[in-house]
């Protein structure tokens, strides 16, 4: 089901799948196995075996994500954390630069900051959405541009095509982290970027029950993510493989219910006299909304605010809500709440221009007008 035509909900439920699956089931079965017979003379690259991520059930799932994202084709990692090192280790050496374009989640900014050095990298740091800078830190040794389609968790979007571009006109490899946009709402080899990562935890899965990642892109590119996977040994499970691709078959449904959500608690935030500040792209005072609007299908499940009283009234309105959890996760069926600065960002918060009173929302799948009402009787006086 590779069709222009198709629309993104059919894909969700058909891209990748084989007809007929093995013995007429029309849910692709897990294989469970380790090892598979070989015949004698065969290549290395049709060795099965599941290190490789060559179990037929990892490549089932990697033509099911290579679908979603409109990509030659993919490769699912043990963990989000696992494919975005691992797409930096596929193309970066000793001696290397890497443009990091945009204030990054904790767990790829740690990795920079502590093992960028060690592996003889080095980083410069660059706003997604000013092209000076990127010139700024452009060097003959230049290999990577790295940003996020929706940064998290200040949510802005930068000039994502501008990037794809700068990067193709210096020859540099474009890796984009989707995870918070997801497929549904931005494709980004449609604009020109050449490896896409997920931590297929969040919302790609989107029941908070597994841990996973995925990278996308053309076949050289994941053959080189598939070779630096295999030695370090980040391949993702057949059993949370077969999880994430029953996930995916309703990704389009949640992601749209999840973004109609955020919109929702955004537009009641925005009015409300005791919020100072949203950031929501779908706001149309977003300094990105026009640039969202433009390439998006939809604004995305998150939003961040601050409440006017400080850390003092955003801890008070987390305590208070009923209906999300405090928790530091994001894109499942439930709504998350939590503080940035107190956990998940690896530079200090005003470093990162992340203020301690920043409130990161994640919507769920609930009925918007039980989320609002959730927050209107939190924000009471």
């Amino acid at each position: 089901m590779s069709d222009d035509r198709t629309r993104f909900e059919t894909l969700a439920v058909h891209g990748g799948e084989p007809r007929p699956a093995a013995g007429g089931s029309v849910v692709h079965p897990i294989y469970q196995g380790t090892v598979f017979e070989t015949a004698p003379g065969s290549s290395h690259g049709d060795v099965r075996y599941i290190r490789m991520g060559t179990n037929p059930s990892q490549r089932h799932l990697h033509d099911r994500l290579a679908s979603l994202e409109g990509a030659e084709t993919a490769v699912a990692t043990a963990s989000g954390m696992a494919a975005l090192t691992t797409a930096l280790h596929s193309v970066m050496a000793a001696g290397d630069h890497l443009i990091a374009a945009g204030t990054f989640y904790g767990g790829p900014a740690r990795f920079l900051d502590e093992h960028a050095a060690r592996l003889g990298w080095t980083v410069d740091t660059a706003d997604p959405s000013d092209p000076a800078t990127w010139s700024e830190a452009l060097r003959p040794n230049t290999k990577i541009i790295l940003t996020e389609s929706i940064t998290n968790p200040l949510i802005r979007v930068g000039d994502l095509a501008g990037i794809a571009r700068f990067a193709r006109r210096h020859g540099l490899v474009s890796v984009v982290d989707n995870t918070l946009a997801t497929p549904v709402v931005f494709r980004p080899h449609e604009v020109g970027f050449d490896l896409v990562c997920h931590s297929a935890t969040k919302a790609l899965n989107g029941h908070s029950d597994i841990a996973a990642g995925a990278v996308t892109g053309s076949h050289p590119l994941i053959a080189r993510v598939e070779s630096a996977l295999s030695h370090y040994g980040g391949s993702l499970d057949p059993h949370a493989g077969f999880l994430l691709s029953r996930g995916l078959k309703t990704l389009a449904l949640r992601v749209r219910a999840q973004c109609a959500n955020a919109r929702a608690l955004a537009e009641f935030l925005d009015g409300h006299e005791r919020i100072a500040h949203v950031s929501y792209p779908g706001l149309p005072g977003h300094p990105d909304h026009g640039r969202a609007a433009a390439l998006f299908d939809g604004f995305g499940s998150m939003l961040s605010f601050r409440p006017a009283g400080g850390v003092t009234a955003a801890e008070a309105l987390v305590k208070s809500l009923r209906l999300p959890y405090a928790a530091s996760s994001l894109g499942g069926v439930e709504s998350l709440v939590t503080l940035p600065a107190a956990g998940g960002h690896s530079s200090p918060a005003e470093a990162e221009g992340i203020e301690e009173d920043l409130v990161r929302f994640s919507a769920g799948i609930e009925a918007a007008e039980d989320l609002v009402a959730d927050f209107g009787r939190a924000l009471e006086p």
